[in-house]
């Protein structure tokens, strides 16, 4: 469930969100997807439920500052 190895557009297709926010909450460090020698992010299935959560509470009016203290935990590194 921790290994990154979905693409984004795969996890735009699990949540309902767009590249856009997805984007925004790496930006506003809420998520940490990896990268591939390539750039492109990846993310786990731990990463789509944490995104799910996080589109939830903003919607319910949170703000991403908020939210950071709770989700902002670096990932672990093997």
């Amino acid at each position: 469930m921790s290994i990154k190895v979905i693409r984004i557009g795969a996890v735009c297709e699990l949540t309902g969100l767009t590249e856009r926010q997805i984007r925004y909450y790496e930006e506003k460090q809420l998520i940490f997807p990896d990268r591939t020698r390539g750039g492109a992010r990846t993310f786990s299935f731990e990463d789509v439920d944490i995104l799910k959560e996080i589109h939830t509470k903003i919607q319910d009016g949170f703000h991403t500052f908020e939210l950071r203290k709770t989700f902002s935990r670096q990932p672990m590194r093997s």
